[in-house]
Protein backbone atom coordinates (compact mmCIF):
# COMPACT_ATOMS: atom_id res chain seq x y z
CA UNK A 1 0.00 0.00 0.00
CA UNK A 2 3.48 2.48 -0.37
CA UNK A 3 2.49 5.04 -3.04
CA UNK A 4 2.83 8.66 -3.11
CA UNK A 5 0.75 9.52 0.05
CA UNK A 6 3.41 7.43 2.28
CA UNK A 7 6.18 8.41 0.58
CA UNK A 8 9.16 9.99 2.83
CA UNK A 9 10.46 13.58 2.39
CA UNK A 10 13.06 14.29 4.56
CA UNK A 11 12.76 11.19 6.61
CA UNK A 12 9.52 12.29 7.43
CA UNK A 13 6.76 10.27 5.88
CA UNK A 14 3.43 11.83 4.69
CA UNK A 15 1.28 11.12 7.49
CA UNK A 16 4.75 12.85 9.50
CA UNK A 17 3.94 16.19 7.67
CA UNK A 18 -0.05 15.83 8.20
CA UNK A 19 0.90 15.78 11.91
CA UNK A 20 3.17 18.45 12.01
CA UNK A 21 0.62 20.58 10.39
CA UNK A 22 -1.92 19.23 12.53
CA UNK A 23 0.16 20.06 15.45
CA UNK A 24 1.29 23.58 13.81
CA UNK A 25 -2.98 24.12 13.73
CA UNK A 26 -2.86 23.11 17.50
CA UNK A 27 -0.36 25.26 18.26
CA UNK A 28 -1.88 28.40 17.12
CA UNK A 29 -5.10 27.47 19.05
CA UNK A 30 -3.22 27.14 21.76
CA UNK A 31 -0.83 30.20 21.94
CA UNK A 32 -4.56 31.75 21.12
CA UNK A 33 -6.48 30.72 24.43
CA UNK A 34 -2.98 31.36 26.18
CA UNK A 35 -2.14 34.54 25.22
CA UNK A 36 -4.53 36.03 22.65
CA UNK A 37 -7.54 37.60 22.89
CA UNK A 38 -9.04 34.18 22.84
CA UNK A 39 -10.56 35.22 19.62
CA UNK A 40 -9.48 32.45 18.04
CA UNK A 41 -10.05 30.05 21.32
CA UNK A 42 -13.36 31.36 21.38
CA UNK A 43 -14.70 30.78 17.51
CA UNK A 44 -15.13 26.76 18.86
CA UNK A 45 -17.38 28.18 21.57
CA UNK A 46 -20.09 30.43 20.22
CA UNK A 47 -23.10 30.24 22.78
CA UNK A 48 -20.80 30.16 25.75
CA UNK A 49 -18.66 33.14 27.50
CA UNK A 50 -14.95 31.89 27.25
CA UNK A 51 -13.84 32.69 31.20
CA UNK A 52 -9.99 32.92 31.23
CA UNK A 53 -9.79 29.71 33.20
CA UNK A 54 -12.07 27.77 30.51
CA UNK A 55 -9.20 28.91 28.16
CA UNK A 56 -6.42 27.86 29.81
CA UNK A 57 -7.85 24.59 30.24
CA UNK A 58 -8.54 24.16 26.66
CA UNK A 59 -5.30 25.39 25.92
CA UNK A 60 -3.30 23.13 27.81
CA UNK A 61 -5.46 19.89 26.99
CA UNK A 62 -4.57 21.40 23.22
CA UNK A 63 -0.87 21.78 24.01
CA UNK A 64 -0.75 18.09 24.80
CA UNK A 65 -2.11 16.92 22.17
CA UNK A 66 -0.03 19.24 20.27
CA UNK A 67 2.84 17.75 22.20
CA UNK A 68 1.58 14.22 20.81
CA UNK A 69 1.32 15.41 17.14
CA UNK A 70 5.01 16.29 16.77
CA UNK A 71 6.47 13.42 18.92
CA UNK A 72 4.43 11.01 16.51
CA UNK A 73 5.25 12.86 13.27
CA UNK A 74 9.08 12.43 14.12
CA UNK A 75 8.23 8.65 16.04
CA UNK A 76 5.78 7.33 13.23
CA UNK A 77 7.07 3.56 14.64
CA UNK A 78 6.67 3.87 18.17
CA UNK A 79 3.42 1.85 18.49
CA UNK A 80 2.55 3.87 22.19
CA UNK A 81 2.54 7.32 20.53
CA UNK A 82 0.99 6.52 17.58
CA UNK A 83 -1.72 5.08 19.54
CA UNK A 84 -1.53 8.02 21.98
CA UNK A 85 -1.52 10.44 19.02
CA UNK A 86 -4.48 8.68 17.73
CA UNK A 87 -6.49 8.74 20.84
CA UNK A 88 -5.96 12.26 20.98
CA UNK A 89 -7.79 12.86 18.23
CA UNK A 90 -10.42 10.48 18.73
CA UNK A 91 -10.96 12.24 22.16
CA UNK A 92 -10.98 15.65 21.13
CA UNK A 93 -13.58 14.82 18.14
CA UNK A 94 -15.84 13.21 20.76
CA UNK A 95 -16.12 15.83 23.39
CA UNK A 96 -16.61 18.45 21.21
CA UNK A 97 -19.30 16.48 19.05
CA UNK A 98 -20.87 15.73 22.62
CA UNK A 99 -20.50 19.84 23.11
CA UNK A 100 -22.05 19.98 20.04
CA UNK A 101 -25.17 17.63 20.26
CA UNK A 102 -25.98 17.23 23.69
CA UNK A 103 -25.11 21.25 25.34
CA UNK A 104 -25.48 23.12 22.31
CA UNK A 105 -21.97 24.87 23.33
CA UNK A 106 -21.17 24.61 20.03
CA UNK A 107 -22.40 24.91 16.51
CA UNK A 108 -22.26 22.13 13.73
CA UNK A 109 -20.70 24.99 11.49
CA UNK A 110 -17.56 25.29 13.58
CA UNK A 111 -17.43 21.56 14.36
CA UNK A 112 -16.41 21.11 10.45
CA UNK A 113 -12.52 22.41 10.67
CA UNK A 114 -12.30 19.80 13.52
CA UNK A 115 -13.75 17.12 11.99
CA UNK A 116 -12.21 17.90 9.05
CA UNK A 117 -8.62 17.96 10.74
CA UNK A 118 -9.64 15.12 13.22
CA UNK A 119 -11.23 13.14 11.11
CA UNK A 120 -8.97 12.47 8.43
CA UNK A 121 -6.29 12.40 10.68
CA UNK A 122 -7.84 9.30 11.97
CA UNK A 123 -8.66 7.65 9.38
CA UNK A 124 -5.21 8.05 7.52
CA UNK A 125 -3.23 7.07 11.20
CA UNK A 126 -5.89 3.45 10.80
CA UNK A 127 -4.55 2.90 7.23
CA UNK A 128 -0.88 3.48 8.11
CA UNK A 129 -1.02 1.53 11.35
CA UNK A 130 0.25 -1.51 9.49
CA UNK A 131 2.66 0.28 7.26
CA UNK A 132 4.74 1.94 10.28
CA UNK A 133 6.10 -0.67 12.11
CA UNK A 134 3.22 -2.23 13.99
CA UNK A 135 2.28 -5.39 12.02
CA UNK A 136 3.49 -7.74 15.07
CA UNK A 137 6.37 -8.19 17.59
CA UNK A 138 9.67 -9.49 16.93
CA UNK A 139 9.17 -12.51 19.27
CA UNK A 140 6.00 -13.44 17.59
CA UNK A 141 7.20 -13.03 14.39
CA UNK A 142 10.21 -15.65 15.01
CA UNK A 143 7.02 -18.12 16.39
CA UNK A 144 6.32 -17.82 12.93
CA UNK A 145 8.99 -18.43 11.09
Amino acid sequence: MAGACTKPIGGVPALGWWLIAAGTFRSAYTLSCFFGSAAMCSVIYSDMPMTDEHGRTVAVWTLLSCTLCFRCAFNIGSKPIYAATFLSFFYALGYLTIECLVYHTIHAARLSLVILIAGTSMIWMLLQWNSNGHETRPHEAAKQQ
